[in-house]
């Protein structure tokens, strides 16, 4: 089409976002930093990116998780592990012809705008040497992963500390060790039980109280169950959820746990089927906040203290591209991402980001829708609110939930929400992405 893009990150919103290119026979260019597709998911990460350990797994099911035109093996489990993702997504990039273009080991390092508009691009090849290259388009798929967010507390501490970024697996340097885990989120939630099962008591620092729903609901993958129930108001899903999940689990005082004063769905998920387990076992012991360090002294809000010889913190990531100076993008400390439908900048028209957003679900097949409407923009046959100001401001004012103040919010949205909403905007551009087939072998786009 005589328009080259470059593609930052070939994780699942990169090789999405290439497919689309190749579809639409669009040229481009997609850097990869580490020597396999997958993103944060190639756990022997060289480059330090990847944030998942030895037993992740998805917290979405393969049913809501998987690219619409490209099935999950079927031998896959309900949540596959991240050796099963690594080798789908590079089946997928294989699949649609990308792999092949992909620049592994190859390391954007920055990114200007030119007087002409176009996007200076300087990156470290596979053989350590510096490069720059001119591209009419820019498409920023490397997720917000990137940057651990380190809790700050007064004191010094003088155990191991580590962010759950780092965090690989439960060795025997943790066997019986006393732990500390800081957080309630999934990350948190899987660390604490893997710690669990080789040390006689973990502890969990939670700030504020959580909604921990478990994988699954009456025999099937939670967000299967729950999407049966997408088409009611969501004030009715929220309150529905709140009185199942208390039905199945009981008060969240039993656990010694504190109970929400905010309705399910306004605040990000965590779903663990173990730790309300590990919990009540006594492997578990949920704590208040931090209020300070004292060498391997924590004390807690409460006014309780203990001693802990290893801390990781499951605090998050920033919202941040470091390849971009900050007066071109800075979006580390906001609290709402100004981006249309999670992608369009208000300035940079030939500027997209894909995949840039938390879902109450899986990113990977809205990545691609977000991909198709790039695309289709670039091809002339979409075109963005003329008011992309007003646009952006009325996307951030109407969240599809009260969802909590933070940082932690920023990027979040309700994955069928969003999914209709690109539904739309697709549509104006004679793209009609159907009905998502969750499972449903019927439904699935031919993979020709």
């Amino acid at each position: 089409m005589g328009r080259k893009i470059c593609i930052i990150g070939a994780g699942p919103s990169g090789i999405t976002a290439a497919k689309n290119c190749m579809q639409a026979g669009i040229d481009f260019v997609l850097f990869e930093k580490n020597n396999k597709v997958g993103g944060n998911w190639v756990f022997d990460s060289k480059t330090g990116h990847s944030s998942v350990y030895e037993n992740t797994h998805l917290i979405s099911s393969k049913s809501w998780s998987e690219y619409e035109d490209y099935q999950m093996p079927d031998d896959y489990p309900d949540y596959p592990n991240h050796y099963q993702l690594q080798q789908y997504f590079e089946g997928y990039a294989k699949h649609f012809g990308i792999y092949t273009k992909i620049k592994f080991d190859h390391t954007v390092s920055k990114v200007e705008r030119n007087q002409d508009g176009n996007w200076l691009v300087t990156y470290i090849d596979s053989d350590g040497q510096n490069q720059s290259e001119i591209f009419e388009v820019l498409m920023v798929s490397n997720g917000h992963h990137n940057v651990p967010k380190y809790p700050q507390y007064p004191g010094e501490y003088t155990g191991r500390f580590l962010h759950s970024h780092d965090f690989k697996g439960v060795d025997e340097s943790w066997r019986d060790k006393k732990i500390l885990i800081i957080g309630a989120g999934n990350s948190a939630c899987d660390i604490a039980v893997e710690a669990a099962r080789v040390s006689k008591v973990v502890h969990m620092s939670m700030r504020s109280p959580q909604w921990i729903f478990p994988k699954f609901i009456f025999g099937q993958p939670g967000d299967v169950f729950a999407a049966k129930s997408r088409w009611l108001p969501r004030r009715v899903r929220q309150y529905g959820l709140k009185v199942l999940v208390r039905l199945i689990l009981g008060p969240y005082s039993r656990y010694n746990l504190p109970e929400n004063t905010t309705l399910p769905l306004n605040t990000h998920p965590t779903l663990n089927s173990d730790l309300l387990d590990y919990i009540r076992h006594g492997r578990i012991k949920p704590r208040g906040a931090i209020k300070s360090f004292d060498g391997l002294t924590v004390n807690f809000s409460d006014g309780s203290s203990s001693d802990f010889e290893i801390i990781c913190a499951c605090t998050g990531f920033w919202t941040e591209f470091s390849f971009f100076d900050k007066s071109l993008i800075d979006f580390k400390d906001l609290e709402k991402v100004p981006l249309y439908k999670k992608m369009m900048h208000e300035k940079y028209e030939n500027l997209y980001f894909i995949g840039l957003f938390q879902p109450i679900g899986c990113i990977w097949p809205l990545a691609d829708y977000q991909a198709k409407l790039a695309v289709m923009e670039i091809l002339g046959r979409y075109k963005r609110p003329a008011d992309m100001k007003s646009a952006i401001k009325d996307e951030v004012e109407n969240p599809h939930f009260n969802f909590g103040p933070g940082q932690r919010h920023a990027i979040e949205v309700d994955y069928h929400t969003f999914r209709n909403e690109l539904k739309k905007e697709l549509k104006k551009a004679g793209v009609d992405i159907g009905r998502s087939p969750a499972g449903n072998k019927k439904l699935y786009k031919s993979y020709a």
